[in-house]
């Protein structure tokens, strides 16, 4: 039977190939698939065509040079901090840094004699006196995910230029909508794309964009160590790239709400959100960034026990009590950090983190009220 003639298979997202091994017609088309630039066609671990789309489409959302993306934001946050040292170099990084890349830091960088200095959560232009005539990298992380301070990113982009030293920035809580870190100077940024650019908590993804001058530097130890992610978890960021927009509105709408309403209950101590004007940083939030995220703290004027939080917690309807954050559901945990170098703020204290969801705001605010009310 004679074939049909028939339109070819169209779709709006591109296909998930899932494979190791690339097929060439010729052996000319082979030859030229493995020489520089690279084009991404030469095996399986070197980037699937919905890979290559995703890191074309996160570097021209964040004003980069070009991307890659890796299994997770840990994963993204160790490539960087390989790919920009060598042994005896000398990098400084803000103490407020999600907790895994202080490990990395003391643990493997160590390992291999790179010495790393841990500097206020709040540095700008004073970084100067932090620096040292090996220091070759500076770590931002702005705002903090546990603290929500902010740094003074301009400042510290106009000294390190100035020295040649490499900037790089966790831009994970503002997102590529609400922060540019490339406008403002950085040369490195990375997500933990696996929160809000997946946006649906079914995915692990990091993803690490730089400006021109860089790239070379990062693609060169990413493609050395094979740090590819799987097509599947590029496909659901890709996917959710098409609706952070949407999302990210209703997630800073829904924040702000809930927390002017918490500052207004007698039992907060204070709310940590740097959109709000009793954040001490919040002339830094209004001049560098465009909107706020749905993560947040608070802090109880009366520290509770551990047997309070679990009475706390543990009834909840809407707060799922949980880590990571950025997705369609409300999540909620306590902690007392316990992990800086430096004295900070809220040394000692409880501090509730919430990752405000998609939820009816309403239906969030009696599921908080109701737990504040059961330690009363």
């Amino acid at each position: 039977m004679a074939e049909s003639k028939r339109d070819p298979f169209r779709t709006i997202n591109p296909p998930i190939h899932r494979a190791s091994t690339v097929l060439y017609e010729t052996y000319e088309s082979f030859l030229e698939a493995d020489q520089a630039p690279y084009h991404g066609k030469l095996y399986g671990t070197f980037g699937s065509p919905v890979q290559l789309e995703l890191e074309k489409t996160l570097a021209a959302l964040e004003g980069g040079y070009a991307c890659r993306v890796c299994h997770s934001g840990f994963d993204a946050i160790g490539v960087v901090l390989m790919a920009f040292t060598r042994s005896g170099d000398h990098i400084v990084v803000c103490d407020n840094i999600y907790g895994p890349t202080r490990s990395f830091c003391d643990r493997v960088l160590a390992k291999y004699h790179v010495a790393v200095d841990y500097i206020p959560p709040t540095i700008g232009a004073d970084i100067e006196r932090f620096i040292k005539p090996n220091t070759k990298l500076i770590y931002l992380e702005s705002p903090g995910s546990n603290t929500f301070e902010i740094q003074d990113v301009p400042g510290v982009v106009e000294v390190a230029r100035a020295k040649g030293i490499v900037t790089v920035i966790d831009n994970t809580w503002a997102t590529p909508l609400f922060f540019k870190p490339f406008e403002h100077g950085v040369d490195v940024s990375i997500h933990s794309g696996s929160k809000y650019i997946a946006g649906h908590s079914d995915a692990l993804l990091g993803t690490i964009t730089t400006n021109e001058a860089h790239f070379a530097t990062l693609e060169d130890f990413y493609e050395s160590t094979e740090r590819f992610a799987a097509p599947e978890s590029c496909y659901s960021a890709l996917k959710g790239l098409r609706t952070l927009s949407v999302r990210m509105a209703r997630h800073q709408a829904s924040a702000l709400e809930i927390a002017k309403w918490l500052e207004e209950n007698a039992a907060v101590e204070t709310v940590i959100y740097p959109a709000l004007d009793t954040h001490p940083e919040h002339h830094l939030w209004r001049r560098d960034l465009t909107g706020a995220s749905g993560v947040f703290g608070f802090i109880l004027k009366k520290d509770p026990t551990r047997e309070e939080l679990s009475a706390f917690l543990d009834p909840m309807n809407i707060f799922a009590l949980g880590l990571s954050w950025g997705g369609f559901q409300s999540l909620i945990k306590a902690e007392n950090i316990t992990d800086r170098v430096l004295p900070f703020r809220y040394h000692h204290r409880t501090i509730i983190r919430l990752s405000i969801g998609l939820e009816d705001v309403e239906k969030m605010k009696v599921d908080l009220g109701e737990a504040i009310e059961r330690l009363a």
